[in-house]
């Protein structure tokens, strides 16, 4: 019997000190016959060094020089010509700090069951994943019923099927969308999209992901990723909302944070405020999601629908990081839990059709 083909690859930028630990895990968990794929947008030769100088048992290939964008350094691997017959492929964050080969297997062999994409299911800190647990996560279950808990973990698997939908459904984006999807809104973009082909898994892991904080690039990353998620979840019909013991728990696991990085946080939040698209009141947090969802499907541009949510969201991550440090792990995760069914309450409720 023949063993599936299978490709990894690591998308990365100045990632020299976790390059060659991610590039080992990768090929522990692929393993002899299989294709690494270095797709490298960075500023200087450090991380490609260390990625060539890292021995496999898989092949490797080095891409660099690539245009500075996760999704871009992404689909430029996919259509190398080694990958064409790849049944499976791995897509791992390269920031990762304690990369770990038993959860990557456990990926690649859901999607050689029959999954069409498997994704990583970490707990993570109440201050992190703020755009997954408060917009995310409640948005792509209540438009689909497909509640993943981490949808943009950065460390997938996905199928050959899926593959096929998303080079093809990535060719017909308008110029907007495809620059969002160049960048961090590649992670839904894989997501959803692979979705309308099979099931999806999620692999359950207990330790916390440790890797570069993504606080500081929160604009770029939520202007992005919600245009795309936004435009993928709109022609959907809101499934029934959930009942009793729905959604399953959301994890947010305990630190603490000093004084001075809380404060650097939301100085932050608040600066941003300051800019056009002001937040209004009238509606609270999850409601301005549902509005924006209702916007595109009334013919509002994807990237303009996001904006318009843009100072909602910073301010329910002010509020959130404000009120959550004086809560437990559980009455953190009841208030994430108890936003996630009223978002979807509210898409499913008189009126939430176009």
């Amino acid at each position: 019997m023949s063993v599936p083909f299978t490709a990894a690859i690591l998308p990365s930028r100045n990632e020299p000190a976790t390059i060659a630990a991610v590039t080992t895990a990768a090929d522990q968990a692929t393993g002899e016959g299989a294709v690494i794929v270095h797709a490298d947008s960075s500023d200087t030769p450090d991380t490609a060094a260390r990625f060539a100088a890292t021995l496999t048992r898989a092949g490797k290939i080095a891409l660099t020089g690539l245009p500075r964008g996760k999704g871009a350094q992404i689909l430029a691997a996919l259509q190398h010509p080694e990958l064409a017959d790849a049944e499976a492929v791995l897509i791992a964050d390269t920031d990762t700090r304690t990369p770990t080969p038993g959860l990557y297997r456990a990926l690649l062999d859901q999607v050689h069951g029959g999954a069409a994409f498997a994704i990583a299911d970490y707990p993570r800190y109440w201050d992190e994943a703020n755009l997954t647990n408060h917009l995310a996560r409640p948005l792509i279950a209540a438009t689909t019923g497909l509640d993943v808990p981490q949808p943009l973990a950065g460390d997938l698997a996905i199928s050959r099927r899926a593959l096929d939908a998303v080079t093809r459904t990535a060719a017909t984006l308008p110029p907007d969308l495809t620059q969002c999807v160049d960048g961090y809104g590649i992670d839904a973009f894989l997501l959803v999209t692979a979705a309308a082909t099979g099931p999806v898994a999620s692999v359950r892991t207990d330790v916390p992901k440790r890797h570069a904080a993504s606080f500081p690039h929160l604009p770029v990353i939520f202007h992005q990723a919600v245009p795309v998620l936004l435009h993928l979840t709109a022609p959907r019909t809101p499934p029934p909302a959930p009942g009793l013991g729905s959604p399953s728990p959301y994890r947010t696991d305990d630190r603490v944070l000093t004084p001075d990085r809380l404060t650097a946080m939301l100085t932050m939040l608040r600066d941003l405020s300051s800019q056009p698209h002001r937040y209004d009141d009238g509606r609270p947090w999850p409601l301005p999601v549902a509005d924006a969802w209702r916007a595109i499907n009334s013919g509002a541009p994807p990237v303009e629908a996001a904006a318009e949510l843009w100072p909602h969201y910073l301010h329910r991550v002010h509020g959130w990081l404000t009120r959550a440090q004086h809560l437990t792990a559980r009455h953190r995760a009841d208030q994430l839990a108890a936003a996630h069914v009223r978002l979807h309450t509210d898409l499913t409720s008189a009126g939430a059709s176009t």
